[in-house]
């Protein structure tokens, strides 16, 4: 594995650090020794193909699955040992669509805040102020079934910031949209994080979705292959493209594939 960028330092705490963790389905080996750390108020991209362990990783992350082997940590806090303290700075964005088709808006969103224990006053304040940052305001009142699948998810990603979590986590938000939803959602994240600091850990395989100035974490079947800022992956591995050091570092030989089936 290549580390290409240093973690964060002077004191400043990681938005979440990664130490040694692997994880197992019986037999079937999904993470190997994963291990990165990535500093607040960025993007991070966890860019690998489907099944590389991306989903898992971020299942582990948000105690969906208990840790096996290894430690993350939220903003110092660890999952394991503070899982209170670690999961209030963690809002998440699931591939799979949660939202209830038959609520309104405001009703899917309060019934989040309820779960987080917000006041009915501030409940309001937060729905409010949370549909004007997706820029989704006038929809309040709108039943989720009637939203197109771009507006779906800027209703998703309202409600993972509802609690005003510090790191946002997206795994494959942009998946199954077309391209303009895609890249009006891929926008919207980027402005977030420039404007209100918020840190994002974005897990997708979809390479035009990645900036060079990002930082990245290459996995390929649940190992990490390179981690760093972009830039100096691409310049590390002698790569002019993100495709061509994604084909370097997260792409199976097809020799491999092979030797599996």
């Amino acid at each position: 594995m290549e580390h290409i960028h240093p973690s964060p330092s002077g004191g400043e705490a990681a938005a979440i650090d990664v130490r040694g963790v692997s994880h197992s389905y019986g037999r079937h080996r999904a993470l190997t020794d994963v291990s990165f750390s990535i500093p607040p108020g960025c993007i991070a991209v966890l860019l690998g193909l489907n099944g590389a362990g991306k989903t898992t990783l971020f299942s582990l992350i948000s105690r969906l699955f208990a840790v096996q082997t290894g430690s993350i940590s939220i903003f110092n806090h660890d999952i394991g040992r503070e899982p209170r303290e670690a999961l209030r700075r963690i809002g998440i964005v699931f591939q799979s669509r949660t939202l209830d088709l038959d609520l309104s808006v405001r009703q899917n969103l309060a019934y989040h805040a309820a779960l987080h224990g917000l006041g009915r006053a501030e409940t309001r304040q937060r729905i409010e102020s949370v549909l004007r940052t997706v820029e989704m305001e006038t929809r309040i009142k709108d039943k989720v079934r009637n939203l197109s699948g771009g507006q779906m998810r800027r209703i998703e990603i309202a409600r993972a910031l509802l609690h005003q979590p510090r790191l946002l986590l997206l795994d494959e938000p942009t998946v199954g949209l077309d391209i303009q939803s895609r890249a009006s959602i891929v926008a919207f994240i980027r402005r977030l994080v420039a404007e209100e600091g918020i840190s994002v850990l974005w897990a997708t395989h979809l390479i035009d979705e990645v900036r060079t100035e990002d930082h990245t974490v290459m996995l390929r079947q649940g190992e990490v292959t390179a981690t760093g800022l972009l830039r100096d992956v691409l310049a590390h591995t002698g790569s002019n493209t993100v495709e061509e050091a994604f084909d370097r570092l997260c792409r199976i030989a097809p020799e491999t594939i092979e030797a599996l089936q």
